[in-house]
């Protein structure tokens, strides 16, 4: 049974209040999600459903919108991959955000530049996410200052972003080269090994990493039965000598 979209069990009382009421749509509400936004980044805790309504109320105030909480929202969006969070945030973000600023067709207003390019950095890590191309993943975000400065609001992000990584892995491999892996985790020495060992809870046997049978890796005969009446390949049959009128 899957988890209900807006289940979010450590929400406060006050968050479920007004979302559960017609306050999610009063903009004087847009500082208390604000501050419940930052909570969520100290506290590696998690609320996709009260972001999203912070982010539809910024659609409707504009005015109200801050950058920095903006990308708050999007990074935490990358540490629950491959959900589909990320994309459903940056669907409600204004369409002149999202294009890239040589092909905008809108001049941006005041700190829209910085927030334009801090989402395209970020949709580049979601697509690297998203293509399983993790090594890649690691590397973009050494190669550039403004991924230190957007991450350096969300606690444990790298963290949190290896054991979804090593989660994702888990559901399609049973093995894997240590090297590869290393670079996957962008982790080496006893430090990936602690992560694998106790975190994970893999074996090691030689210069490879075992990765225990779960439902979602474990290789699974189908037998396929055909359920054809002989009475239907007669018809076949019979069309293909008839000649077309």
């Amino acid at each position: 049974m899957g988890v209900a979209f807006d289940l979010a069990p450590e929400r406060p009382d006050h968050i479920n209040l007004i979302l559960d009421g017609l306050d999610r749509y009063n903009p004087e509400t847009t500082s208390v999600f604000q501050d419940y936004i930052m909570q969520q980044c100290e506290n590696q805790t998690y609320d996709c459903f009260a972001n999203l309504a912070l982010l539809k109320l910024y659609q409707f105030n504009p005015h109200l919108a801050r950058d920095e909480t903006i990308t708050n929202v999007l990074v935490k969006a990358l540490t629950v991959f491959p959900n589909p969070d990320f994309s459903l945030s940056i669907a409600l973000l204004p369409p002149h955000v999202l294009a890239p600023l040589s092909t905008s067709t809108q001049t941006p207003a005041a700190g829209d530049a910085p927030l334009s390019e801090a989402v395209q950095k970020l949709n580049i890590l979601n697509n690297l996410l998203a293509g399983a191309d993790y090594t890649s993943f690691w590397a973009t975000l050494d190669s550039d200052d403004l991924y230190a400065d957007l991450i350096a609001d969300v606690s444990g992000f790298e963290e949190l972003m290896r054991v979804r990584i090593a989660a994702t892995v888990s559901q399609s491999i049973r093995e894997v080269d240590r090297s590869i892996l290393e670079s996957w985790l962008n982790q080496q020495g006893r430090d990936f090994e602690q992560f694998v060992g106790s975190v994970c809870g893999w074996s090691t046997d030689g210069n490879k990493i075992k990765i225990p049978i779960n439902k979602d890796n474990e290789a699974k005969g189908t037998v396929v039965r055909e359920n054809v009446k002989f009475d239907q390949f007669s018809r076949v049959i019979k069309r293909s000598y008839e000649q077309p009128a």
